[in-house]
């Protein structure tokens, strides 16, 4: 997931693509921001990714499994949801679609 998520953040983010990653930890160590910082820096991940230690974001959007995509348009609706790996080219041509999309 991540090498995608990379690749759009590439391609797509002069275009207006935000990519926030929400990571929300399994194991009491993934708590500490300093791991948090070296694993982001260690997969070479750019975009912004927020540290979702008490679930909040998790549970706001009833997530119930990882990974999970979500794609939010330009007024701030969610229109895209996909839930696991795979169907990489139906969600960048999601992507496309929402950024083409007049505001």
């Amino acid at each position: 997931m991540i090498p995608s998520l990379k690749e759009w953040d590439q391609k797509y983010s002069d275009q207006g693509l935000v990519i926030i990653g929400n990571h929300y930890p399994e194991f009491s160590y993934e708590e500490d921001l300093a791991n948090l910082q070296a694993a982001v820096a260690e997969h070479g991940i750019e975009y912004a990714v927020a540290q979702d230690n008490d679930g909040a974001t998790w549970r706001a959007y009833k997530n119930r499994y990882w990974p999970t995509l979500y794609l939010i348009d330009k007024n701030g609706h969610l229109r895209y949801v996909h839930i696991g790996e795979g169907k990489y080219d139906e969600t960048e041509a999601a992507i496309k679609s929402l950024l083409a999309e007049t505001y």
